[in-house]
């Protein structure tokens, strides 16, 4: 991946425009990774608009729980899918 340098001038383009889809997505994977009990490794997170799908694997129901609980605090999250299951 090749970055170059800004060429705007005046306000920053994320001023802009809303946050994408990719940025909550990135949010939600990282709020997933810092929880105690909760082995995310097998969770995947898309989201579409301000919905938030969780799919994959855990190991135990808690963990399910804490995964939801997790995406839902995250700011611009407005729901969750959790089909998250227990292996």
């Amino acid at each position: 991946m090749v970055f170059k340098e800004r060429t705007f001038h005046g306000e920053a383009p994320e001023a802009f425009f809303p946050q994408n889809q990719a940025d909550l997505e990135t949010k939600v994977a990282d709020c997933l990774t810092m929880v105690d009990g909760l082995d995310a490794s097998d969770v995947t997170v898309v989201s579409k608009g301000n919905t938030i799908l969780l799919t994959g694997t855990v190991a135990t129901i808690e963990e399910v729980d804490r995964a939801e609980e997790a995406a839902r605090s995250v700011e611009g999250v407005a729901e969750i899918v959790n089909r998250i299951t227990v292996v």
